[in-house]
């Protein structure tokens, strides 16, 4: 199992600098007053997960602590950002669901639905191997998650056993979208050329390196998954890398005398090494092996599950600006101008973001400026009326109950601009956070 906070400022929701315990004697902390860790259950490069209980509502969650200074250090400021996207948009009976991101100034927290199951892999090496039975039960849960992901246009790259969680029911949950990838951000040639994924389930066109189809991959990877769990072992699997890939490209495996004719059958038609010919999500769900004692679909796009995005709504503050507010990491990508004096202040209130919005408004108009709704529609521009200078006022919902209001100001010197903002807007902005 293996992805921030933002400014100075205190709150009884935001730490001004806490880091988590080395070790895993975690139990009785408490984060923002309001998730208590119980227990370490992973530790992966540049992330901690633990067991821990909304002291609210007593609701089990899991809590994926993410170091911001090995983001930084390794270049994953895009996964981090990508992931919490990707988390945000889906949410299926049998895909890890995230409730929110919170943060300090040295980690971000992700927090995520419960699976007490633990992860699939170790079902497995409880148990040697499943019963067809059990195996047709969970792949037929990972293929309908995996489908409903796609149709968001998630691809996932690295489904593998320990990513695949279990609750305490024993239903599947597709967890860990830290390499995930999304259809908007294929390139023009529509395939993928990222090499990464878990060698032992990685798909031969990946080796290939000549671009690949996600949906096909992780077609593969479902193979490797089904084989996995009724043989007991992987498909492909050798201590030296050259050899295991070798084996892979030239799709090389054995079933075991266990299997069925039609579970080999659909195995084999999973891990055929030609995507092009590879079996097809829909072609899964009509092969006779996945249907047989009947299924039923529903669970592919559940609509009680379908995700809304209304952004004017939410403005929930995502892992880009999170990760942006950090000192020393700057992603926002702005051009420096020496003729303009450029600076950025933020506070915290825990009043509503259309409030800030309204106020910033009436200060503006008050003052005869020039005000414009943000395309985002989380924000306010404004603009000097002899052009010299703009401010950006930037409201983003950091919690239910916190808030965060960011100021870009940029002026070709020190005039009317700074008038505006130190005497009419900054304290009106300040009497919001008290």
């Amino acid at each position: 199992m293996e992805g921030a906070k933002k400014g100075t400022v205190t709150d009884t929701r935001i730490e001004k600098d806490s880091s988590l315990p080395n070790d895993e004697a975690v139990t009785g902390v408490v984060l923002f007053g309001k998730y208590k860790l119980l227990k370490l259950l992973g530790v992966g490069a540049s992330a901690k997960v633990y067991h821990a209980r909304n002291v609210n509502t007593s609701q089990s969650v899991a809590v994926k602590a993410v170091s911001k200074r090995k983001v930084e250090k390794n270049g994953y400021a895009a996964h981090v950002e990508r992931e919490v996207a990707i988390m945000r948009r889906l949410r299926h009976p049998h895909t890890v669901k995230l409730y929110e991101v919170l943060a300090t100034k040295t980690k971000i927290y992700f927090v995520m639905e419960f699976a007490g199951g633990g992860e699939l892999y170790d079902v497995v090496a409880g148990e040697g191997r499943l019963t067809e039975e059990l195996s047709r039960r969970y792949f037929r849960q990972l293929i309908a998650a995996v489908k409903y992901c796609h149709s968001r246009g998630v691809y996932h790259r690295d489904l593998k056993l320990d990513n695949l969680l279990v609750d305490e029911n024993m239903n599947l949950k597709v967890s860990d979208f830290g390499l995930s990838a999304l259809k908007s951000q294929i390139p023009v040639d529509g395939m993928l050329h990222t090499v990464c994924g878990t060698p032992a389930y990685v798909a031969p066109e990946i080796l290939a390196r000549k671009g690949y189809d996600g949906a096909k991959v992780d077609i593969w990877s479902c193979g490797v998954v089904l084989f996995v769990l009724s043989a007991g072992y992987l498909p492909f699997n050798d201590y030296n890398i050259t050899v295991l890939y070798r084996k892979i490209y030239r799709g090389q495996f054995r079933f075991p005398r266990w299997i069925s004719p039609d579970l080999q059958n659909l195995v084999s038609r999973l891990l055929d090494t030609n995507p092009g010919t590879r079996i097809s999500l829909d072609e899964i769900m009509q092969d006779q092996w996945f249907n047989r004692g009947g299924y039923n679909d529903t669970l592919t796009r559940p609509k009680e599950f379908e995700w809304e995005e209304n952004r004017a709504v939410s403005k929930s503050l995502n892992a880009f600006h999170l990760i942006s507010f950090s000192s020393g990491f700057d992603m926002s990508g702005l051009v420096t101008d020496p003729e303009y004096l450029d600076s950025t202040e933020r506070f915290v209130t825990r009043v509503v973001p259309e409030s800030v919005t309204v106020t910033v408004e009436e200060v503006a108009v008050s003052e005869k400026l020039t005000v414009k709704k943000e395309e985002s529609g989380c924000g306010v521009r404004i603009e000097g009326l002899d052009g010299n200078f703009v401010i950006v006022v930037g409201v983003y919902r950091l919690t239910d109950e916190v808030v965060i209001v960011e100021v870009k100001r940029r002026e070709r010197r020190e005039g009317s601009g700074t008038r505006f903002w130190k005497d009419a807007l900054r304290p009106r902005l300040l009497a919001l956070a008290q």
